[in-house]
């Protein structure tokens, strides 16, 4: 995935963040700020996921809302 596109749509993902990945505060999305890693690491936090697994997802979400 192209991480320029998380980044460059981040204002516009951030709803739909919340959306997706409820557990996440406005503090976390704040902080994310577009980072995937951050979003990873922070999705994991709340969730108690593996890594890998959330990077997947995150990676097939963004596809998925960039097609929009």
């Amino acid at each position: 995935m192209n991480t320029d596109v998380l980044k460059g749509q981040w204002k516009q993902f951030e709803g739909r963040v919340r959306q997706k990945w409820g557990k996440l505060t406005d503090d976390d999305v704040a902080r994310i700020n577009g980072d995937r890693d951050v979003l990873a690491g922070r999705i994991q936090e709340r969730y108690g996921r593996v890594r890998e697994d959330v990077m997947n997802e995150i990676d097939s979400w963004v596809v998925g809302e960039s097609a929009r």
